[in-house]
């Protein structure tokens, strides 16, 4: 394999170069800037490296910013959104795998219908459904509190888990089943022990899709939640504008690195298998 410098090669890793400077030049600024005290900001530059770093914005961010009249820090709105994502995604991800099972293996008059109609949720805004799930979550005693935004975000997650999964089974070999029944499995015998071990790469692809979207969500947070349940989306912002004598821009930059370090740690310590399992149903056969 020639492994020779070219000036295509040169100009391939300048660009790529380029663009990693691109994306991640804000993160640097961020996380520069949370590390330094409010007169090494005023006194300094932009991308100047912090001469004593320091995590005290980090600390007041946490337990001692005001969000409002609350002066009680991050702590409780992320404490709520651990709260909220983790049963969500575990549970709008089962369900997406089961659709998607009976969908591709077990077709029925109407499926094709059926997924199309449950299709149409990927593409429909959040916007047109805040009115009519307002009026659900009412009726059903969930309104404010953590227990509506998990419901709100399964029933969102639905279509995309359903369709990550239908088009995944759609590459396993109808064989694998129909020689199951042929041994006397049932339905859930097959989906159990034969399709869900062989799930693992859009597993992966979707549990991370599902955290990503229900932990950065911001518009159901700010709509469905009450006064004990915002997320760290809304905690963040009320953070961000509330007004005070002196603007401490080493803590927002500080709250601002806490509601995105989760995501940030799914992505770099799970980033490869997103990839391969994006790329586990690609070709069929």
């Amino acid at each position: 394999m020639n492994n020779r410098l070219t000036w295509h090669r040169l100009a391939l890793f300048g660009a790529l170069g380029l663009f990693a400077f691109f994306f991640l030049t804000p993160l640097y600024v961020m996380v520069a800037t949370s590390l330094k005290s409010m007169d090494e900001i005023r006194t300094g530059t932009l991308l100047s490296l912090p001469m004593s770093p320091s995590f005290a914005a980090w600390a007041k961010a946490w337990s001692e910013a005001c969000t409002g009249t609350d002066c009680g820090g991050l702590k409780p709105f992320f404490m709520n959104s651990v709260m909220m994502v983790v049963p969500a995604v575990a549970t709008s991800t089962l369900i997406g795998a089961v659709n998607g099972y009976v969908l591709s293996k077990w077709r029925f008059r109407g499926s094709e219908l059926m997924f199309a109609m449950i299709l149409f949720g990927v593409f429909m805004p959040m916007q047109v459904v805040l009115l009519p799930m307002s009026q659900v979550l009412g009726w059903l005693g969930l309104a404010s509190s953590v227990w509506g935004l998990i419901l709100v975000h399964v029933i969102a997650g639905i279509p995309s888990t359903t369709l990550f999964f239908r088009n995944y089974y759609v590459g396993l070999p109808d064989e694998l089943v129909k020689a199951a029944m042929l041994d006397g499995a049932n339905f859930w015998q097959i989906f159990v022990r034969i399709v869900l071990p062989l799930s693992t790469p859009i597993m992966v692809v979707t549990l991370i899709w599902q955290f990503t979207n229900i932990w950065n969500d911001f518009l159901y947070g700010v709509v469905f939640s009450g006064a004990d349940s915002k997320p760290i989306t809304v905690g963040l912002n009320n953070l961000a504008n509330t007004s005070s004598t002196v603007k401490e821009y080493n803590v927002d930059m500080a709250a601002a690195m806490i509601a995105a370090l989760p995501t940030l740690l799914v992505y770099v310590l799970a980033g490869k298998y997103f990839v391969r399992g994006l790329t586990a149903g690609a070709v069929k056969g």
